[in-house]
């Protein structure tokens, strides 16, 4: 189990979304982290990466990039748990969007 710090004190990564996206010759990623804390509480984290390194700042997605995530996150049971409390979506678990 992969442990993290958070401004609410260290957590265990749940599951984890890369998106992979290119704007000119920068190529980089997005990432979706879902994390538990030590008293069961989830938490939903964005960041980008590049090179494999999480970066913090923001985190940008164009529409086509939301398509993809959605169609991603379908394979990601607990994330799109996750989603649908925070967002209000259901997403289909057998990935046939």
């Amino acid at each position: 189990m992969t442990k993290t710090t958070t401004p609410w004190g260290p957590a265990t990564l749940v599951e984890q979304l890369r998106l992979p996206q290119q704007a000119g010759d920068k190529r980089f990623s997005s990432v979706v982290e879902l994390l538990e804390n030590d008293r069961g509480d989830r938490l939903l984290r964005f960041a980008y990466s590049t090179d494999g390194i999480a970066r913090r700042g923001p985190v940008t997605l164009r529409e086509r990039d939301l398509a993809r995530l959605r169609k991603e996150i379908e394979k990601k049971p607990a994330l799109a748990a996750a989603f649908g409390v925070v967002f209000g979506v259901v997403f289909d678990s057998g990935g046939d969007a």
